[in-house]
């Protein structure tokens, strides 16, 4: 561990010198400076805000601050505050960066806390909210946004959660949840930049740590101001404090090359600290969780544009041995075929829809003996099928989401996936996750038990993970949840979909795009494989270029049997001859990089 130094200085105030950055706290204990190379310095309001649902935070007085020595200096700031009879501020100055904490006494529900923030009440310094400064030029999210976008200006905001959907200003649900890092940098780079490229060994993290099941937050959102920011995680009222409740840390780590080696950086800062499992398996995946994929929501979904019929409506025991069959006639047999959308009576529930499927154990038999294995598609959250009463729920007792925090919830859960995977039941070999997005938001929707935002996302996989290994222990449960502590609940990251289809004009170049989100999946969660999609792209130009690098990325997965269903373009004999060559290739080890 390199040499941290913490002095007093002739004002009072405190200055911290690591390899890294200088760290000098005003005397006041309201501010402090961080230098962190030869750009402008930060300047960072150290009280930060934690509203009650009842009550704002405001800042009445702020202590002088004081310093405990040690190999890790620890600098406390103390504060009297409008809704808490205690508030401190800790920074502990690790050799990564300085890591804070906020921390309040009293009673009430959390609403939002501002981290490095202050919402001044005091005399004659300025009332309201004060931001800290900066002079940083792009923001990077990990959390895809807009798909035409890797990078951002840090004027820009940026939100990283569990909730997201297809309205404006909603669209983060691409990753449900992303690792909770942010990282900027004073460097100027187009939207479109490749993250991976942006290399000018000053990108600052701001990443944020605890234990899993202590993200009680739908999100962390970075709030830009006029050459300002803050953090903001929204709690919703979901979080009681009686007694004394401390925030996650906010590790402030400079020096980082890139934004993904700051991903990895981050990862390992969470690992050490106990807070997402160790990257390294300890035991070798499945050999068959790798072999190239068929999912049917593609070819569904061209089928609903020849049929006029829902894509939904198209997930049928006919409908899949054609695009299966016609695969095969064309010499690709995928080792594993994902049943998506909807094959089920009811989304919360697992029986399949007879009129459908009239013999779905027999037909996952049927795969097995031909050595394929088969996933099932299920929608999370869902309520069809699920007793109100065992659901979170709105004031007027309308279900919103089913709630794991329900003892019966979690039954049927595991009685579902038993059903679903067991070979007494339908005997597949895995799921296929979607719509975590749908992860309840909302200060007055009402859970069963505790937890709420992400560690209430988390407790909803945990279930599903659990039961589906109790019922196959090489079960496979993909999702696209790529932060590092979800790694114990999921077994394979989905990149999702190319496109946000719901945008005025969403058509954009997909590779750069896939290759953004397999980046931060590799950096996040380098012990998982990645499921690398298929749907949607804008044409079969497109399609083709992307079709052609999946291997770099991760598992080829195919989605189409005949057509595009965007464009209807067909997919021709050279197109099988790729995908033949690539499938050939990836079998007899080629490039996994995943």
């Amino acid at each position: 561990m390199s040499e941290i130094k913490a002095i007093r200085t002739d004002d009072g105030g405190i200055e911290v010198t690591a390899a890294g950055y200088r760290l000098t706290v005003a005397p006041d204990g309201v501010g402090a400076r961080l230098a962190t190379g030869p750009g402008y310095p930060l300047d960072l309001q150290l009280p930060g805000a934690l509203d009650r649902t009842d009550a704002r935070d405001e800042t009445l007085s702020v202590d002088p601050p004081r310093l405990a020595e040690g190999p890790v200096p620890r600098i406390t700031i103390t504060r009297r505050s409008t809704a808490w009879s205690a508030a401190e501020t800790r920074i502990d100055c690790t050799p990564e960066g300085p890591e804070f904490t906020w921390s309040v006494t009293g009673s009430g529900r959390l609403d939002e806390a501002s981290l490095l923030a202050l919402r001044s009440a005091l005399p004659g310094r300025g009332t309201g909210l004060r931001p800290s400064g900066h002079d940083w030029r792009t923001l990077f999210t990990p959390n895809p946004g807009p798909p035409r976008r890797l990078l951002r200006g840090a004027g820009g905001s940026a939100v990283i959660g569990a909730s997201g959907d297809a309205r404006p200003g909603r669209g983060h649900w691409f990753f449900t949840p992303a690792p909770l890092c942010f990282a900027l940098t004073t460097e100027a780079y187009p939207d479109e930049a490749d993250p991976g490229t942006a290399t000018d060994a000053d990108w600052l993290t701001l990443g944020l740590g605890a234990p899993v099941r202590d993200l009680t937050f739908t999100e962390a959102a970075y709030v830009p101001s006029d050459q300002g920011f803050h953090l903001r995680l929204s709690y919703e009222g979901h979080t009681p404090v009686d007694g004394t409740y401390r925030t996650p840390a906010l590790l402030l780590a400079p020096g980082h090359p890139d934004p993904y080696t700051g991903l990895r950086a981050h990862r390992a800062w969470l690992e050490a600290n106990g807070w997402a499992p160790p990257a390294d398996r300890a035991d070798a995946a499945p050999a068959w969780w790798t072999e190239p994929m068929f999912c049917g929501w593609g070819a569904q979904m061209a089928r609903a544009r020849d049929t006029g019929r829902p894509a939904p409506a198209l997930s049928t025991q006919q409908e899949y041995d054609a695009h299966l069959g016609h695969l095969e006639r064309h010499g690709l047999v995928p080792g594993t075929v994902v049943i998506d959308d909807k094959w089920q009576e009811s989304y919360g529930t697992w029986h399949p829809d007879r009129a459908k499927w009239p013999d779905l154990p027999g037909w996952i038999g049927d795969r097995h003996e031909r050595g394929q294995k088969v996933l099932l598609w299920w929608r999370a959250w869902s309520t069809e099928g699920v007793p109100d009463e065992w659901c979170v729920r709105t004031p007027d007792g309308h279900p919103v989401a089913i709630d794991p925090t329900h003892p019966k919830a979690r039954d049927l859960l595991a009685d579902s996936v038993a059903g679903m995977l067991a070979p007494g039941g339908l005997d597949a070999d895995g799921l296929k996750i979607d719509f975590t997005a749908d992860t309840p938001s909302g200060h007055n929707l009402a859970a069963h038990g505790p937890g709420w935002g992400i560690a209430l996302l988390y407790d909803l996989l945990a279930v599903i993970h659990a039961a589906a290994k109790a019922a196959k222990p090489d079960a496979l449960v993909i999702t696209h949840t790529p932060h590092p502590a979800f790694a114990g609940v999921t077994d394979m990251i989905r990149l999702n979909d190319m496109l946000r289809l719901d945008d005025p004009d969403p058509y954009a170049p997909v590779i750069p795009q896939m290759r953004y989100r397999a980046a931060v999946t590799a950096a996040s969660c380098p012990q998982l494989p990645v499921d690398t999609d298929d749907w949607c792209t804008p044409d079969r130009e497109q399609w083709r270029a992307y079709a052609a690098m999946k291997t770099g990325l991760g598992v080829p997965a195919l989605y189409h049997s005949t057509h595009l269903d965007r464009t209807g373009e067909p997919l021709d004999d050279d197109d099988y001859a790729a995908l033949r060559l690539q499938w050939a290739h990836w079998r007899a080890g080629g490039e996994k990089t995943g």
